[in-house]
């Protein structure tokens, strides 16, 4: 029997046979062509190109109608990648120049570029390499005419383990036959964890030898709980984790239970559940879940996957139709969030060494006021359809939101010139996820409606932890005293200032957090839709007076270390 520790990526217990994915090794001959052959090889790459955007489209619908369009947006760097003019160009001028096969020199190409980004410092970029290297297999596949046997043909129960998944290669998982997976590389917020979340199906990332270790058919125990793989485990350890899986079937089953009633502690203290959307389409997944409202409605998909600019008539017409759709039910719509991990062609945004401290969210916007003040006019005529509220991301200090609400009032005074009814007592709140506003929220306050706390961010810089680097992922931790402490500062601000205050990123989806969060007072949680039956039953078996006190425990240890596992034990309890 043999332990590997990794990282929790997604909870759960599963038991069962292993199958390994080893790395695609494709051999690329070099064979050199006649002059006249060379439009026919164009011919090829540019068919190659067409049915790699055709199979990512597809697979990306499917996503979205099966898991949500927030997973589906993964695959929007894949299609960016099949878009870019300088790779395509320079495949055709080395095809004319060299005169050999386009399958050869289109492997050389993706060498190039794969080096050239292996070289780059900045980790979000490095991170690319995984999107580059699933395009050119695919286009490469094409070219070769070659089929690989993926994930979706598996036909028995397994726990898949690989260096690495692929965004299509975790696409192509299907509940009925892949059970958990398991993988040497990556962090909680890479693209694999997201994916295993919205399965929900429990995953192990960044175990380091795991591809090392395992053989396939071996039979595994993954934790997700705990971040753990259990290799050929002994009849007692198989004993004592089959029947903790029994009881995690069965708390599935009351958390279901949960999802459609009220969100209100022993004590009858009320708390506001809410889902975070990307994409109108995902309201349909709101209601199911049993949220109540849309805590956080990101608004970056209107510039995704196009040349050109969206219109006022496109924001309006989608903020109208999700208004309707919750009315009466809040809407938090958040302004414009680009930089950091999102880039658009159109707006040229330079690279920059460090695109998270950047040029980005509401310093671009405060930037470019007229295409902001757009976004503003139309958030501002579909307040009238429903409970419309607003939201400024990424406000580091009071001079921001001030110039915001100027540009804000300037929209509102346009549209009063028009004629064009809006709600002019319409709420207004600031993102904070930054410490510099997390530890001046009291002066942010007098210039809020309400605040929502971004701790993906929040955590990041406050800890000096780049999520994406997996190099100081295990820094990464949400439970550090310095995280709770800046989240307990925030809420002491905001409701000394009367405004409530409301949780928009990863941990507010996190049970076990959810109590310290309660205790510290926390009025909303917002969190991916399939989380909220969870989050619900756990605070229905919590008196608010008992997580005050989990709380205050909490904050007297020392360590991240110490404050997950006291939670941990907690929540155990709880469920029990």
């Amino acid at each position: 029997m043999i332990k590997l520790q990794g990282i929790a990526a997604a909870s759960g217990i599963v038991i069962g046979p292993a199958y390994r994915i080893g790395k695609e090794e494709m051999v690329v001959s070099k064979d050199p062509i006649r002059e006249e052959e060379i439009p026919l090889q164009i011919q090829l790459f540019e068919e190659a190109l067409i049915k790699t955007r055709r199979e990512i489209i597809d697979l990306q619908k499917k996503i979205g109608a099966e898991m949500g369009q927030d997973e589906a947006q993964i695959f929007d760097a894949h299609l960016l990648v099949l878009e870019d003019r300088m790779l395509i160009e320079d495949v055709i001028s080395r095809l004319k120049k060299d005169r050999v096969n386009v399958a050869f020199i289109f492997s050389e190409v993706m060498k190039k570029y794969i080096a050239v980004f292996s070289k780059i410092e900045d980790e979000y970029l490095k991170e690319r390499i995984a999107d580059i290297n699933d395009v050119g297999r695919r286009i490469l596949r094409h070219l070769l005419g070659k089929e690989r046997r993926g994930l979706s043909d598996l036909k028995e129960k397994v726990i898949v383990v690989a260096h690495d998944l692929s965004p299509s290669d975790t696409a192509a998982m299907h509940k009925q036959s892949v059970s958990a997976f398991v993988t040497d590389v990556g962090g909680k917020t890479t693209h694999t964890a997201i994916m295993a979340k919205s399965l929900e199906i429990p995953a192990v990332v960044g175990t380091a030898e795991a591809t090392l270790r395992i053989k396939g058919g071996e039979i595994l125990i993954v934790d997700g709980n705990l971040g753990m793989v259990i290799i050929s485990p002994d009849e007692t350890t198989l004993q004592e984790y089959r029947q903790e899986e029994e009881k995690q079937r069965g708390i599935i089953e009351k958390f279901w239970s949960a999802k459609d009633l009220p969100a209100i502690t022993r004590d009858q203290h009320h708390v506001v559940v809410n889902a975070n959307i990307e994409f109108p389409e995902e309201v349909s997944s709101v209601k199911l879940h049993g949220a109540k409202g849309i805590g956080l409605y990101r608004t970056e998909f209107f510039y995704m996957n196009r040349k050109d600019l969206p219109t006022e008539e496109e924001h309006y017409e989608a903020y109208k139709y999700v208004a309707k759709e919750m009315n009466p039910h809040s809407v938090i719509v958040r302004t414009l969030d680009l930089g950091g991990d999102k880039f658009l062609s159109q707006f040229a945004l330079p690279h920059e060494m460090e695109p998270f401290l950047g040029w980005r969210a509401i310093r671009f916007c405060l930037a470019r006021p007229e295409m902001f003040k757009l976004q503003l006019r139309a958030i501002l005529r579909a307040s009238v359809h429903g409970n419309l509220k607003l939201m400024y991301p990424m406000i580091s200090g009071i001079e921001e939101l001030i110039q915001a609400n100027k540009i804000l009032k300037e929209a509102k005074q346009e549209l009063r010139s028009k004629q064009i009814p809006f709600n002019d007592e319409i709420k207004v709140g600031a993102m904070i996820e930054v410490p510099s506003a997390a530890i001046t929220a009291d002066i942010l306050a007098k210039e809020a409606n309400f605040f929502s706390i971004g701790t993906n961010d929040l955590i990041q810089y406050s800890l000096a932890v780049d999520r994406a680097n997996e190099k100081v992922a295990y820094l990464y931790e949400p439970a550090h005293p310095a995280v709770l402490r800046l989240i307990k500062n925030i809420i002491e601000a905001a409701h000394s200032a009367g405004i409530p205050v409301g949780m928009c990123g990863e941990m507010a989806g996190d049970p076990s957090f959810a109590l310290v969060l309660l205790g510290l007072g926390l009025d909303e949680f917002s969190m991916p839709p399939q989380v909220i039956p969870e989050l619900k039953y756990v605070l229905r078996q919590i008196s608010l007076s008992q997580a005050q006190e989990i709380a205050q425990e909490a904050l007297c240890l020392s360590t991240g270390k110490e404050i997950a596992e006291f939670t941990r034990l907690r929540l155990k309890g709880i469920l029990r």
